[in-house]
């Protein structure tokens, strides 16, 4: 870290173990990022008018390069952070998760989800069992009635907008997969 970690406790006393603990957490946290600029964690303990039950609240704020991450574990009805070690290990993990799922999207290991081609159904012929689809590019791409999926050639006609898998088949391009797009979905 580029700025010493800092510990910060309220409505609680400062203790020398759970420092400790504190310390340990936050250089496991630079083995998932190298690059952490700082790293502040504050330990709040109950209320003073507080009667059962000292429940503690921990906040990590995570700063690294190009981003910053805040993961609070406040305290649950389960009171299992009765337990400031377990508060510790609940916030420190969610922040590790929150720092490596961001650290993925950066380095571009996040795979976007790339939605299948869309278009609609420009011809039928039902003697030969195969169609036609006008993709949006205003291609036509061939299909046969097996790769409309459950069954649903029969109910096809001319002008029903559906997604489709595109393949090169012996005769070019085709549909390997055609699915049909219901009321509510949108398309592009």
């Amino acid at each position: 870290m580029q700025v010493p970690l800092e510990i910060r406790f309220h409505n609680v006393d400062r203790s020398p173990a759970v420092e400790a603990d504190i310390r340990e957490r936050a250089a496991k946290l630079e083995l998932f990022a190298d690059h952490i600029v700082s790293c502040t964690v504050t330990v709040e303990g109950p209320h003073k008018h507080h009667r059962q039950g000292n429940l503690f609240a921990v906040r990590v704020d995570v700063h690294y390069a190009g981003g910053e991450v805040i993961a609070s574990r406040q305290p649950s009805a389960a009171h299992e952070h009765e337990d400031v070690y377990v508060a510790l290990r609940d916030a420190f993990k969610a922040a590790r998760r929150q720092l490596q799922d961001r650290l993925r999207v950066q380095r571009g290991d996040v795979k976007p989800h790339a939605t299948e081609p869309h278009g609609k159904i420009l011809s039928l012929d039902p003697e030969r069992n195969c169609g036609r689809i006008e993709t949006s590019d205003h291609r036509e791409i061939y299909f046969h009635r097996n790769s409309v999926l459950n069954g649903g050639f029969d109910q096809l006609q001319p002008g029903m907008p559906v997604r489709f898998i595109e393949e090169m088949g012996d005769n070019g391009p085709q549909a390997s997969t055609v699915r049909l797009i219901g009321k509510h979905h949108l398309v592009d």
